[in-house]
């Protein structure tokens, strides 16, 4: 059988066209172009051919197609709490790069912490067809019907595959490092109520601080609550703690946005970060490196997070029948920089004047 001549400037060819152009067979073209997971058992020279066929004669798989086939929509929803720069920046840079290689499209919904939207987003990405979730900081309120992979959840819901970070190790970090610097007098940052991670991480600063030998102090333990995403969400907290005392030596806070509202609060009230005061953060923005003085952090591998829940995800689209991880640990690590140094001397309280 003579093979079709095929011209350039013609009209997208079709599949079965563009496979008896290469003689091979329409299957093993449709594995390539779309990158799917059957091709890495095709010959790299082979794919080469396919790939420049399909460049050459301008030919585009037919998505509808490929989904009324496989029964996919290949978009995948994520919801996050917030869409701002930092902690949610890092994690798509993970996510968005796996999914584009593998073809699928993603829709990003954020709830700000709304208990209405929390509850409704989910069901409005199921109308909307999506082969599955990507829950960032968040959970669900209801199961759905096809696969969830959590980043920071750290809740075991079944039909949830985890991706977390190992809390107890971060605290661990970072509270031995302000101890070795002296300092015993530590203010500590908790989390917004709706992030979900807070409270485990409080937990493990909790016990942490207990096992070294830092006493926390009731009225050295601020609770965040604001909605905010800017550095205002440390600065006010930190500003309103130094109207009312000034006998601690370091604060822990819960991520480096805070920290970065807590440097300037220190510099508002005349004091110097770390002279009078050190700041330790969490996540490790790409913004902690670059401000004065630079930020002191527990980094979460953030980037690799997001990956690897898009990896999970997709294998567990597209083989539902396979065995899947229900918790995938990260270990974090600690950045020292500028905004941490040994500790004050604060004066001893007088003792009163005996009668």
């Amino acid at each position: 059988m003579k093979r079709p001549t095929l011209h350039s400037d013609a009209r997208p060819v079709s599949l079965k066209t563009l496979a008896e152009y290469l003689d091979l067979s329409p299957a093993t073209i449709s594995l390539v172009v779309n990158n799917a997971p059957g091709a890495k058992t095709i010959a790299a020279k082979t794919k080469e051919r396919v790939l420049a066929a399909a460049r050459k004669f301008n030919y585009k798989p037919n998505l509808i197609a490929r989904s009324l086939r496989t029964r996919h929509s290949f978009t995948v929803g994520v919801i996050v709490p917030e869409v701002s720069e930092g902690y949610f920046t890092l994690v798509m840079n993970g996510v968005e790069e796996f999914l584009l290689q593998a073809g699928y499209l993603h829709f990003v919904v954020s709830h700000q912490g709304k208990p209405d939207l929390m509850a409704e987003y989910p069901r409005l990405l199921t109308n909307r067809a999506v082969d599955g979730f990507i829950l960032v900081n968040n959970y669900l309120h209801e199961p759905v019907n096809v696969p969830v992979v959590s980043i920071s959840g750290h809740k075991k819901i079944r039909g949830v595959a985890n991706i977390m970070i190992d809390h107890d190790h971060a605290a661990r970090l970072a509270l031995q490092h302000l101890y070795d610097l002296g300092h015993r007098d530590i203010a500590f940052m908790k989390g917004q109520p709706h992030v979900v991670d807070a409270a485990l991480r409080w937990a493990s600063i909790c016990d942490l601080a207990l096992s070294i030998g830092i006493r926390m102090r009731p009225e050295l333990c601020l609770q965040i609550q604001s909605n905010s995403w800017s550095p205002d969400l440390g600065h006010a907290a930190v500003r309103d703690l130094l109207a009312q005392r000034r006998d601690f030596t370091a604060i822990f806070c819960f991520n480096d946005t805070a920290a970065l509202g807590a440097i300037r609060a220190i510099a508002d009230a005349g004091l110097r970060c770390p002279n009078d005061i050190s700041v330790v953060g969490f996540d490790d923005i790409a913004s902690a490196e670059f401000c004065t003085p630079s930020i002191t952090t527990v980094r979460q591998p953030l980037r690799r997070m997001g990956e690897i829940a898009a990896q999970l995800l997709l294998k567990r689209i597209q083989n539902p029948a396979d065995d899947y991880p229900e918790a995938v640990m990260f270990q974090p690590e600690l950045i020292v920089r500028e905004s941490t140094g040994p500790a004050k001397k604060l004066p001893r309280p007088r003792k009163p004047k005996s009668a």
